[in-house]
């Protein structure tokens, strides 16, 4: 059910890059993983007292070659003129976006550009990005932590801050990032905060929808058929598409849709009942878990027909994002759930494989309780800064250029050679944009988009693609969690243990198990910390019901929908 994923959060900036890929940091120490459990706390910090023992030694061994090997006089006074210049180390995820040649992470020039202007020296690290959480968990363990960690994990940021690892931000912000507490929406704080204090600044979410349902128009036209609409005309479309040798080849080898593993990009179907995986909902004045209510158990057995009939692929469950999108452009699915932004990439892709392929954005499929899909968290990405770093303030002056003055040079490019005003427009050098991708690790560090910003934005990569509308609509038909907040104790100890037993609704759906298992779902999943989840939960909701202004608040979330 994991359809957030960092991969498919990404600004358009990225909209290439879809599987994370581990790329190295050089010289990078190796870091020892652990699981954030208390076991592998105790364990860690065991581990670690070695390693420093290690680190001492070493270190003498450096400096001893250092001094032995510095005969240079001028070498020396460069680097003492280097060593006045503040340095801050920022780690980040690379979240599969490489460097073209001879540009590397912290020599390129979009980062000169950041140093030149901030008068900051900024050392990025990427560690691998798999299990990347936990990577950084040991470094927040370590006797050299960062400056500056970026992390997209809300259940991460709430462990460490109450363990008080995290600096508490409020004071330092309100001196030092204007343009940061100025830009930031008010319903957003709560998102960043426990106990009353702000520990992490926000990337945040273009729009708070991501999907799109896209469907093969030429083969609807080739068996005379209407848009569908309601899930009755959906599934009377699919029968067609998967039993009538709809790409005309002989072979009975297309499908009227699929999904990816872990049922990514299912969300349409799900909305039609009224749910989303891993979604919050307030019913009867009460939050409750989407996927442990009765409508989800509908919602299964609709899928659970519709693989049955042919009309799914079966092998969903171990499809990747990239394997759909080739059976996309190999013309092996006649309708998917894709992005707002696949119009420039795989739609692109499948045109060019197949001229005759036309596919048209349609509404999401009407069902018994409505229609719509999930919506992302408007929070991308947390940035938070050790409680041991000795350079905040430099830190939230970095932050507060990349939201300001940096902003168009890290989210456009630079002016005159990625893109220039034309007739009043932005228009982008698409040749360019692609090569200087990589300037979108910097922008998110801290990006506070608006519906203007981003709409010329948007149209300056195209307006054929329609990206900004596409955004709209998007949003227009996403519906937000009612829980916002950072993630309760409960949350952070078994969200993950109990996203495990999802593999039981993906067996109800492929027909493995019978399904009247979702009543065993349901059992285990509230003795085993969903009931705890499910209190504090509710104990948050309703202290906030209670605050002043929160039905403003709420009207503010809802105003997101726009798309800006």
């Amino acid at each position: 059910m994991n359809e957030r994923r960092g991969t498919d959060v990404l600004d358009d900036q990225q909209t290439e890059i879809r599987e994370e890929s581990e790329v190295g940091n050089n010289g990078a120490v190796r870091f020892l993983l652990y699981t954030l459990s208390s076991p592998g706390l105790e364990a860690m910090i065991q581990r670690m007292i070695s390693l420093r023992r290690i680190a001492m030694i070493t270190g003498l061994v450096c400096l001893l070659v250092l001094f032995g090997c510095s005969g240079n006089p001028r070498t020396l006074e460069v680097t003492s003129q280097k060593s006045d210049i503040p340095k801050i180390t920022v780690v980040l995820n690379s979240l599969g976006i490489g460097f073209p040649g001879p540009f590397t992470v912290n020599d390129n020039p979009y980062l000169s550009d950041i140093e030149a202007k901030t008068g900051l020296r900024v050392e990025v690290i990427i560690p691998p990005s798999h299990r990347y959480e936990d990577r950084v968990g040991v470094m927040m363990m370590s006797n050299h932590t960062p400056d500056l960690i970026s992390i997209a994990d809300a259940n991460w940021v709430s462990f460490y801050a109450r363990k008080q690892m995290l600096t508490p931000l409020d004071q330092l912000i309100a001196r030092y990032a204007p343009n940061l507490k100025e830009r930031i929406p008010p319903e957003i704080w709560e998102q960043l905060s426990f106990n009353g204090q702000v520990y992490a600044l926000p990337t945040l979410n273009e729009g708070i929808g991501l999907e799109m349902l896209y469907i093969r128009k030429d083969w609807l036209d080739r068996f005379g058929l209407k848009s569908p609409s309601t899930l009755a005309e959906m599934v009377d479309v699919m029968h067609a598409f998967s039993s009538l040798d709809a790409d005309g080849d002989g072979i009975q080898d297309t499908y009227g849709t699929s999904f990816i593993e872990d049922l990514g990009r299912s969300s349409p179907w799900f909305g039609a009942f009224g749910v989303q995986l891993g979604q919050w909902m307030e019913k009867d004045g009460q939050l409750v878990y989407s996927n442990v209510q009765p409508e989800m158990k509908e919602a299964l057995a609709f899928l659970r027909t519709m693989v049955q009939e042919g009309l799914i692929d079966p092998l969903f469950p171990i499809q990747t994002q990239q394997g759909m999108e080739r059976q996309v452009i190999e013309g092996k699915l006649g309708l998917f759930t894709g992005t707002w932004y696949d119009t420039r990439g795989v739609l692109e892709k499948s045109k060019a494989l197949d001229p005759r392929a036309e596919w048209l954005p349609i509404p999401f499929p009407k069902g018994p309780r409505g229609s719509g899909t999930f919506a992302l968290p408007p929070v991308r990405s947390y940035q938070v800064i050790p409680a041991s770093s000795t350079h905040a303030v430099e830190v939230l002056k970095l932050l507060n250029y990349i939201v300001g003055d940096g902003r168009d040079s890290l989210k456009l490019g630079f002016e005159g050679d990625v893109w220039s005003w034309k007739n009043g427009e932005r228009v982008t050098d698409m040749k360019r944009h692609n090569q200087d991708h990589y300037r979108g690790l910097y922008a998110n560090l801290a990006d506070i988009p608006d519906e203007a910003y981003t709409r010329s934005r948007l149209n300056s990569l195209g307006q054929e693609y329609h990206l900004y509308d596409n955004l709209r609509f998007a949003s227009l038909n996403a519906y937000p969690s009612s829980f916002r907040s950072l993630p309760t104790p409960a949350m952070t100890k078994y969200s993950s243990l109990l996203l495990n037993k999802n593999d039981m609704l993906i067996d109800i759906v492929l027909g493995i198990r019978p399904l009247d298992d979702f009543e065993t779902y349901v059992s285990e999943w509230m003795d085993e910390g969903g009931r705890e989840m499910t209190k504090e939960a509710n104990d948050w909701y309703h202290l906030r019901r209670n605050q002043p202004g929160y039905e403003q608040q709420l009207q503010s979330v809802s105003g997101q929908k726009s798309g800006g």
